[in-house]
């Protein structure tokens, strides 16, 4: 097993990976895989944060980043990190590799000057990795709404400094869904069908934490 940056001859490997670990599991079908394809070619895209796992031959996972930010209301700023998709080929899901490819990358994006992390995603997939609700930091996404998804992770000690944050969002996440379902047509077909996990996905992207 190696972690080792993606390559443009990985790209639609890559892809397929990103299609095979997200199909059915937020929604009926799934559209990371398009993100992911027109992610490559936005400003906001770190390249350098780009990972692979190659096993046997094979890219089982993968973790791409983009930039983001948080916003006070007296306009101080401060670039973070945000990553997403992270894909994990189904076969090789809780085995590890998701938090293998997760630390490198964190080692890398501290070597590359950044000490902050926000995302969104299951909290129980990321505490044990030492993220925390947003609301700890009073980090919002604004008119103090703190979504209960929306968590952070300080990649050195108090890298988030004190204050009343808003967090902000690259577009490199704001894709055309007309598109994502033209792209879809040159894969192989795959069945779209319900899953319980679509159902939990509603509930965590439509909670917030109030006091």
């Amino acid at each position: 097993m190696i972690i080792r940056n993606e390559l443009e001859k990985d790209y639609r490997e890559v892809e397929e990976l990103t299609r095979k670990a997200f199909w059915n599991l937020h929604t009926q079908g799934c559209n990371e895989h398009y993100v992911v394809h027109v992610m490559r070619n936005h400003k906001d895209f770190i390249s350098e944060l780009d990972f692979v796992i190659e096993h046997d031959g094979s890219i089982i996972a993968n973790i791409m980043y983009t930039k983001a930010w948080i916003v006070e209301n007296n306009g101080r700023k401060k670039e973070i990190l945000t990553f997403g998709p992270v894909s994990v080929m189904p076969e090789y899901q809780r085995k590890g590799y998701g938090r293998k490819i997760l630390e490198h990358s964190f080692e890398k994006a501290i070597e590359l000057g950044y000490d902050v992390i926000v995302i969104f995603g299951h909290p129980e997939n990321y505490i044990p990795l030492g993220f925390k609700s947003c609301k700890k930091h009073n980090i919002c996404i604004g008119e103090g709404v703190f979504p209960m998804a929306m968590l952070a992770l300080e990649l050195s000690v108090e890298s988030i400094p004190k204050g009343n944050w808003v967090y902000y969002e690259s577009d490199a996440y704001d894709i055309d869904e007309s598109s994502a379902t033209e792209f879809d047509k040159s894969f192989d077909p795959l069945v779209k069908e319900y899953k319980t996990s679509q159902e939990l996905f509603y509930i965590y992207s439509r909670s917030k934490i109030v006091e």
